[in-house]
C-alpha cells in the first residue's frame, strides 16, 4: 500500500488543500453541538431571544463556510484521485511493456487487464473517498469524543469506555475483509480470462456449436465470483448493525444518566443535548465504517496486486556495458545452444550449433513441437539461451542493447497480429515516421499492394480488431510488409506464408531477394525450402540435418520422407482438379 501511496507525491499540495478543507468542514460540524447547547442554555432556557439570534447567526455563518469547503474539497479530492489513477496505469503499462515472455507466463493477460482497470479504479476511488469522507468519519469520532469532554467529562467517560472496543472490532473486520476481497479480485481474473477466450474465439465456438458449453463454463466462474463477493460483503454488512447497536445503547445510557444529572442540578439541559448530538454524529460516522472498511479492504487487496506487477523482476535486461549503434552485417551463429522455458525442466532446443552467413536465406523445417519458433525467439532475445551462446556478427546477443538489436530485426510471427486502425497504420507500425512511399514499397514486395488498391479507401481502409475483416493470407502479407518496411538486417518469417498460394508465395520469396537481409524462414513447405540457400531440419529440438534441397534429398531419410509425402499430396490434388 505504501508504494501505491508514493504516487501521491506530485499531488501533495492538492491533497493537503483537500485535507485542510475537509478539516474546516469537520470543525464546523464539531462546533455546531456546542452552539446548539449555548442556544438552549443561554437563550431558550432564559427566554433571551437575542442570544438565540446571535448564536443562530453564528451557526448559519459557519455552515456557509462548511458548504464552500465541502465543494472545494470535492474538486481537489477528485483531482488527486483521478491523477493518481492515471499515473498508476501509466506506470503499470510501462512496466508491462518491459516484461519478458517469462513475466507474461506468470501474469496472464486477463489478470493484467483486471489490475490495470478494476484494481486501479478501486485505489483511485478510495483515495478520493479518503480525502472526502473516509478520513472525516474517524476524525469525527475522535473529535466528538474530545469535544464531549469539554461539555461534560462525566457523560463523556461513557464514550471512552465504548469507542476502543468498537475500534478493535473494526480492525479485525478490516483485516479479515482484506483477505476475502483479494480472493474476489483473483476470481475476477478468472471471469475475465473466460470472457476474453470467448470473445477471441467466438467464431470457433459457433463453428463447433459449443455455445451452451461456454455459457455454462462462464456461469460457473461467474458464480464462484458471486459467492466470494457475497461472503466478503456479508462480513462487511455485519459490522454496521453491531456498531449501530452498541452506539444506540450508549445513547440510551447517556440519556439515563443525563436525566439523573439534570434532576440533581449537576448538568444543564443544553449540555445533555450537546452530548447526544455528539453521540448521534459518532453513530453516523460509525454507520459509514462498514462502507469505509469495505472500500479500504478492497483497496488494500488491489494495491497488493498492483505492487506485485510493479515489483516484478525482469529476467531479461541490458548488461551495464551493452553495445549499441554498431554496424550490423547480419551473421547469426548458434554456438551449442540449449534452451528450456522458465519454470520447466524439459529442453526444447538441445545443443544447436550452426551459422547463417550475412545475406543468406535459410529455411527451417521440422514437425510441430520440434523447436522452430523457440529458435527464432532467441535471436531478438525474447528469451535467453539456457546453455551456449547466440551470436550476431560474432557478438553475444546478451551484450547488445535490446532496443538496438530488435530495431535491426524484422519479425513476422506465426499468428499475424494486426491492430485497430488503417492499413497504412498497420504497415508503418513497423517503422516510426515511415514515409508513404516506404509503406507502398513494403506492400508491393509483400504482394499485398494490389489487394489494398482494390479496397474502397485503399491504404486508409480501417481494420477491425486483429484484422477481422481480412482473410488469413491478407493478414499474413500485411504482417510481412510491416517487417519489411524497416529494411532489417535480419528478417525472421515464422511460418508467415502458410496461407499463401504457391504463385503469390513464389513472388514474395523472389521480392525478398532484393533486400540485403539475412533471412530465416520457418516453413512446412518443401517448395518454400527449395528457394532458400540452405535448409535446417529440426526434430525434437535437435538439428539432425542441414544443407541444400538436393543435399538433404541425398543425405536425410526424414527430409526425403517429407518431400515424398508433399509431392504425393500435390499429385493427388492435381488429379482431383482434373476430374
Amino acid at each position: 500500500m505504501l508504494k501505491v501511496l508514493s504516487f501521491l507525491k506530485p499531488y501533495r499540495l492538492a491533497a493537503a488543500l483537500a485535507l485542510v478543507l475537509m478539516l474546516t468542514e469537520l470543525s464546523v460540524e464539531l462546533l455546531q453541538p456546542l452552539l446548539i447547547g449555548r442556544i438552549i442554555d443561554e437563550g431558550i432556557m432564559k427566554n433571551d431571544f437575542n442570544v438565540v439570534l446571535m448564536w443562530g447567526g453564528a451557526m448559519v455563518g459557519v455552515s456557509a463556510i462548511a458548504f464552500a469547503s465541502g465543494v472545494l474539497n470535492s474538486y481537489y479530492a477528485a483531482h488527486v484521485g483521478q491523477s493518481l489513477g492515471f499515473d498508476i496505469r501509466k506506470s503499470l503499462m510501462t512496466k508491462i511493456q518491459s516484461f519478458s515472455f517469462g513475466n507474461f507466463n506468470r501474469f496472464p493477460t486477463s489478470s493484467l487487464i483486471t489490475r490495470m482497470t478494476n484494481d486501479v479504479t478501486q485505489v483511485q476511488n478510495t483515495i478520493f473517498m479518503s480525502l472526502r469522507i473516509m478520513l472525516r468519519a474517524p476524525l469525527l469520532v475522535v473529535g466528538s469524543l474530545v469535544m464531549s469532554f469539554f461539555v461534560n467529562w462525566q457523560l463523556a467517560i461513557i464514550f471512552l469506555a465504548v469507542v476502543p472496543i468498537l475500534v478493535v472490532f473494526l480492525v479485525y473486520v478490516m483485516k479479515k475483509g482484506g483477505v476475502l476481497f483479494k480472493r474476489v479480485q483473483e476470481k475476477l481474473d478468472h471471469v475475465n480470462n473466460v470472457m476474453q477466450e470467448n470473445l477471441v474465439g467466438i467464431r470457433l465456438i459457433k463453428a463447433f456449436n459449443r455455445r451452451n458449453h461456454e455459457v455454462n463454463r462462464f456461469s460457473k466462474v461467474s458464480g464462484t465470483l458471486k459467492d466470494g463477493t457475497v461472503k466478503a460483503l456479508r462480513l462487511m454488512e455485519v459490522a454496521m448493525p453491531v456498531l449501530l447497536l452498541v452506539m444506540n445503547l450508549c445513547i440510551m445510557v447517556i440519556l439515563w444518566f443525563g436525566r439523573n444529572q439534570i434532576n440533581l442540578g449537576e448538568v444543564q439541559v443544553g449540555e445533555v443535548v450537546a452530548i447526544i448530538n455528539y453521540a448521534t454524529r459518532m453513530t453516523t460516522a460509525f454507520s459509514m465504517f462498514s462502507f469505509i472498511i469495505m472500500a479500504l479492504s478492497r483497496a488494500r487487496a488491489s494495491s497488493e496486486r498492483i505492487v506485485e506487477v510493479l515489483d516484478a523482476s525482469i529476467d531479461l535486461t541490458d548488461q551495464d556495458q551493452s553495445f549499441n549503434n554498431i554496424h550490423m552485417e547480419g551473421e547469426i551463429e548458434f554456438n551449442h545452444v540449449s534452451f528450456k522455458y522458465p519454470d520447466t525442466e524439459e529442453y526444447v532446443l538441445k545443443d544447436l550449433h550452426f551459422t547463417v552467413q550475412a545475406g543468406e536465406t535459410v529455411a527451417v523445417l521440422g514437425a510441430t513441437g520440434s523447436g522452430k519458433s523457440s529458435l527464432f525467439q532467441l535471436i531478438p532475445r525474447l528469451y535467453d539461451a539456457a546453455d551456449g551462446k547466440v551470436l550476431i556478427d560474432h557478438i553475444d546477443v546478451k551484450t547488445l542493447k535490446m532496443d538496438w538489436l530488435r530495431k535491426n530485426i524484422g519479425f513476422a510471427p506465426q499468428e499475424a497480429m494486426l491492430f485497430s486502425g488503417s492499413i497504412k497504420d498497420n504497415i508503418s507500425w513497423g517503422k516510426e515516421n515511415a514515409a508513404m512511399e516506404d509503406v507502398i514499397a513494403a506492400a508491393k514486395n509483400a504482394q499485398i499492394h494490389e489487394t489494398i488498391m482494390a479496397l474502397p479507401q485503399q491504404y486508409e481502409t480501417k481494420l477491425g480488431q486483429k484484422g477481422v475483416n481480412l482473410s488469413g493470407g491478407q493478414k499474413q502479407r500485411l504482417s510481412v510488409a510491416r517487417a519489411l518496411i524497416r529494411k532489417p538486417k535480419i528478417l525472421l518469417l515464422d511460418d508467415s506464408t502458410s496461407a499463401l498460394d504457391m504463385n503469390t508465395e513464389a513472388k514474395l520469396l523472389q521480392a525478398l531477394k532484393t533486400y540485403t537481409s539475412t533471412t530465416m524462414i520457418i516453413t512446412q513447405k518443401i517448395s518454400t525450402a527449395k528457394s532458400a540457400d540452405r535448409i535446417l531440419l529440426l526434430e525434437d529440438g535437435l538439428l539432425i540435418a542441414e544443407g541444400t534441397h538436393e543435399q538433404l534429398l541425398f543425405s536425410s531419410p526424414l527430409y526425403r520422407e517429407i518431400a515424398k509425402s508433399q509431392l504425393e499430396a500435390e499429385v493427388s490434388h492435381l488429379a482431383f482438379q482434373t476430374k
